[in-house]
């Protein structure tokens, strides 16, 4: 059975690899006439379920229109939209495989991801934060304060990433606690089984805002590292690559891209009602007027 279920990974590899070599996933979307988002569940307010199980957010309203600029360049009659959730640990390889066609939420545009997958310009600038319970006797502005103690991260994310080589740097004997999603990770703190989480600030706000006591948590204000987001297209596809950016470049101009981040962090959104109060920050700001698809955090300074 392990024999076989590393052959289907191998197949589904080179699949990917055959499809960035030779056609453009344009080909492919073209053929099908359909086009499959990758998304995270519960990475509120970027993407996630509503009410009704359907995928919403911030991130997928980009995708969708993204989408529809293809639609209209391909000269296609329709164009379904297919969803595919996947988690921090699954996204790179879905999309490398061809599972996927673009990754839709949260994902950090790294230089050394750089050598996986490639990225639209940039679409939201987050800081990397500790967040604790306030009777956690833990300052979240402070890493060393969680010396021989827990602290959760996404499994595969960039947050778990940063919270590790701090970790290992100063010596302070960290348990670094992997987590599904973003939902598990202040599961893990709200309940006590760890005494904070490494999360993106756009994350833990919400996470904290939709929270039953909301009071009883702390979120730090010391970023620990800049982290640009971007929706994931796969590796060594020019052309498929080119009309995805210049639709988000179009949608960043026209004021689109501006529209939903009041719609999704400055005002209620489904399916509580939740108002994050988060306004953009002046690094969004400049990517949106100055697009960019870098993986240097040191670019959006």
């Amino acid at each position: 059975m392990k024999a076989l279920a590393a052959a289907t990974v191998a197949a589904g590899l080179l699949s990917g690899e055959a499809m960035a070599q030779g056609a453009s996933r344009l080909d492919k979307i073209r053929e099908n006439g359909s086009i499959t988002l990758g998304y995270p569940e519960t990475s509120v307010p970027f993407a996630y379920l509503d009410g009704n199980q359907k995928p919403v957010g911030y991130t997928v309203e980009i995708c969708e229109r993204v989408v529809q600029a293809i639609k209209t360049a391909l000269k296609l009659p329709k164009l379904e939209i297919r969803y595919n959730p996947i988690t921090s640990a699954t996204r790179i390889q879905l999309l490398a495989n061809g599972t996927i066609d673009l990754e839709c939420g949260n994902t950090t545009n790294n230089v050394e991801r750089h050598k996986l997958v490639a990225f639209a310009p940039t679409t939201f600038v987050a800081q990397v934060v500790l967040v604790a319970r306030k009777d956690g006797g833990v300052d979240v502005n402070d890493p060393a304060s969680f010396r021989g103690k827990a602290i959760a991260a996404q499994a595969g994310g960039q947050t778990f990433k940063v919270i590790t080589q701090i970790n290992a740097r100063n010596n302070l004997g960290i348990t670094v606690v992997p987590a599904k999603d973003t939902a598990e990770t202040f599961l893990l703190v709200s309940t006590g089984r760890v005494a904070g989480t490494a999360n993106d600030d756009g994350l833990a706000y919400a996470t904290v805002a939709s929270a039953r006591t909301p009071d009883d948590f702390l979120i730090g204000s010391r970023s620990l590292e800049m982290a640009p987001y971007g929706i994931v297209e796969p590796k060594d596809d020019p052309a498929f690559k080119k009309m995805v950016d210049e639709a988000v470049i179009d949608l960043m101009k026209s004021g689109q891209i501006a529209a939903l981040y009041d719609k999704y962090f400055n005002s209620p959104i489904p399916p509580h009602g939740l108002n994050l109060k988060f306004p953009m920050g002046a690094a969004l700001k400049r990517a949106l007027a100055n697009p960019t698809d870098s993986g240097d955090p040191a670019v959006y300074e």
